[in-house]
Formats: structure tokens, C-alpha cells, sequence
């Protein structure tokens, strides 16, 4: 089993930066990838970025250049830099882990974290 607890959402002002945390916990495998989803109010869940623990990286464009994803070392913590921020970036940031190895593959996500930008 893998725990994900997501931190730093919250209010922040348009053009404001912040830093998002997701701290994983338990099985989180030799190989994964972990990342970060939003889901705005009324719209599905949809990439934001994630980093694999070979250090490739995806994104969505309509992030790319204002976000960045890292991890720590011991690649159980992610975070997500978000800078620039604007009032499209409103949504529950939710941390997911995809487990490839050891088998079987697993999918796990955190319980979200608001992000509320004000005009």
C-alpha cells in the first residue's frame, strides 16, 4: 500500500508563486512515476506534470514554462512550482503515484489539495 499526503494549496493573489508537496509513503516501488493532477469545478481531472524515477518528465501545455516538477533524493517526495499563477489555475491538485516495479502495476492517489487564485 502507498500513502500520499498532499501540502501548500491554498489562497493565493494572480501572479503569486507556490510550491506544492507530495509526500509518499510505503510500497512506492524501484521504478514509478509520480505527478500532479488538477480538477477544476465542473471539469475532469487532467494532467498537470509528472516525473518518473528515471527522471523523465511529461507535462500538459497549458502549464509548461510557468510549472516545473522535482523530487528529493530518496525520490518520495515531488513537488510542484507554480509560478505566475492565474485565476485558470483554480482547482484540487491531486498527487498520484503509478507503481511499475515490482509488479503488479498499482495507482495511487492523495486526497487533493486546493489552489484558489484571487483576482
Amino acid at each position: 500500500q502507498v500513502h500520499l499526503v498532499e501540502s501548500g494549496g491554498g489562497l493565493v493573489q494572480v501572479g503569486e508563486s507556490l510550491r506544492l508537496t507530495c509526500a509518499a509513503s510505503g510500497r512506492t516501488g524501484s521504478i514509478n512515476i509520480m505527478g500532479w493532477y488538477r480538477q477544476a469545478p465542473g471539469k475532469q481531472r487532467e494532467l498537470v506534470a509528472t516525473l518518473a524515477s528515471g527522471g523523465m518528465t511529461n507535462s500538459s501545455d497549458s502549464v509548461r514554462g510557468r510549472f516545473a516538477i522535482n523530487r528529493d533524493s530518496a525520490k518520495t517526495t515531488v513537488y510542484l512550482e507554480i509560478h505566475n499563477l492565474k485565476p485558470e489555475d483554480t482547482a484540487v491538485y491531486y498527487c498520484n503515484l503509478k507503481r511499475l516495479l515490482p509488479l503488479p502495476p498499482s495507482e495511487y492517489w492523495g486526497q487533493g489539495t486546493q489552489v484558489t487564485v484571487s483576482t
